[in-house]
């Protein structure tokens, strides 16, 4: 019997869709993944970073900064928060250091949108460090404000932050305020 067809096509109004073997198109992403340049995936990953920590210019400032890929047709909301080191190695919330959520409008899917919030904080008593890290919750919601996705990051260093750094390019984990 003769073959037709190699592979499945869909014929809709003037387009033409091609169906190629799952085997066939999981290889073939594998092969733009490979392609892509080392940490290009990462770079559209959520991000939280500690971009502030008690300068001459910030004196007892905390500032926490974060960046989210766009998702087609959400609107994107980031909320910062910051978590005091216990005496134990533990994290607990500080719970005024709350932003709320903040609207950050909407991006395009291939782009990412960064924002931040700074907590002036009292200064600890005279020979204690207060150590703090930033937490932030990333939410992508419909126009009806339904979570279409969310994540949680607390802070990490290496990151480069759009604007708002103290020192220009800080980023840091932790933040220690000291008296």
């Amino acid at each position: 019997m003769p073959v037709l067809r190699t592979r499945l096509a869909f014929i809709t109004g003037s387009a033409i869709f091609v169906a190629m073997p799952l085997r066939r198109m999981v290889l073939c992403a594998l092969a733009v993944l490979a392609a892509l340049p080392a940490g290009a995936l990462a770079a559209r990953a959520p991000w939280a970073t500690m971009n502030i920590c008690d300068t001459a210019a910030n004196p007892d400032t905390a500032g926490v900064r974060g960046s989210m890929p766009g998702l087609a047709g959400a609107q994107l909301f980031m909320r910062f928060q910051l978590q005091l080191q216990r005496n134990d190695g533990g994290w607990r919330a500080l719970g005024a250091a709350d932003s709320g959520f903040i609207a950050l409008g909407r991006a395009r899917a291939r782009t990412t949108r960064q924002a931040g919030h700074s907590f002036v904080l009292s200064p600890p008593p005279a020979g204690q460090v207060y150590t703090v890290r930033g937490l932030v919750t990333f939410e992508w919601r419909a126009k009806n404000g339904t979570v279409l996705r969310s994540a949680r990051r607390t802070t990490s260093g290496g990151h480069r932050s759009a604007a708002g750094a103290d020192p220009a390019g800080f980023s840091a984990a932790e933040c220690a305020i000291s008296a």
